[in-house]
C-alpha cells in the first residue's frame, strides 16, 4: 500500500509514510471488509459513513506538516483510522464524531490498540470544538458539491489566511448544524 499507493503518487513525508506503515488499517474496517482493507478506495463502515482511501489519509496528514508537538482537531472520527495515523505525528489528537455508535467504537478501538494521545468526543463536528480550542491544526477540508469537492489546505498566520487546492476528492456529506443540506 505504502509503496504503490502513496510513494508513487507523491507522498514524500517519511513521517507520514512511517505512520501509514505502522497503523494496521485492517483493524479499522468492518470484518467483512478486511480483505479490501489495503485497497486504494474508500470503504463503507456503516451509518452511511466511509473510511477514506489510504492516499487521502496520507495526503491529508502530509498537508498538515506536523512536527510532533501539535494539538490537532479531526472532524468526523469515523472508525478512528485517520486519528490513529495523526497520533503518530502530533502530540495530541481530538476527534469529534456526531454518530454515537461510531464514537463509541472508535473510542474503544483506539484505546484497545494503545493510541493514548487520541480522544474521541461525541458532538457536532461542523461546529468545531470551541471548548478545546485553540488547535495547531485542523484536518484539511473538502469543499464543494456533494458529488465533487476539492481538498483544501488553509493556513492562518496572524490575521492572514492562505488557501491551497490540493486535489479533487469526494467525501460523504458533513453531518451537523453547519453540514451539507
Amino acid at each position: 500500500m505504502v509503496a504503490r499507493q502513496l510513494r508513487e503518487r507523491g507522498i514524500r513525508s517519511e513521517r507520514v509514510l512511517g505512520a501509514m506503515e505502522t497503523v494496521p488499517r485492517h483493524l479499522f474496517v468492518p470484518s467483512e471488509r478486511v480483505p479490501e482493507a489495503y485497497s486504494d478506495e474508500a470503504l463503507p463502515v456503516g451509518e452511511g459513513q466511509t473510511i477514506s482511501q489510504p492516499y487521502v489519509v496520507a495526503a491529508s496528514a502530509e498537508a498538515l506538516a506536523l512536527e510532533g508537538r501539535e494539538r490537532v482537531l479531526e472532524v468526523g472520527a469515523g472508525t478512528g483510522y485517520q486519528a490513529a495515523v495523526l497520533s503518530l505525528l502530533a502530540r495530541e489528537v481530538i476527534a469529534v464524531e456526531t454518530i454515537p455508535s461510531l464514537t463509541e467504537s472508535a473510542r474503544e478501538r483506539l484505546t484497545r490498540l494503545g493510541y493514548s494521545n487520541v480522544r474521541v468526543e461525541q458532538g457536532d463536528g461542523s461546529e468545531g470544538l470551541a471548548g478545546e480550542a485553540p488547535f495547531d491544526a485542523i484536518l484539511v477540508i473538502p469543499v464543494g458539491l456533494t458529488d465533487r469537492q476539492q481538498l483544501l489546505r488553509i493556513v492562518k498566520e496572524g490575521n492572514r489566511t492562505t488557501e491551497q487546492k490540493l486535489f479533487p476528492c469526494r467525501f460523504v456529506p458533513l453531518v451537523g448544524r453547519f453540514g451539507w443540506r
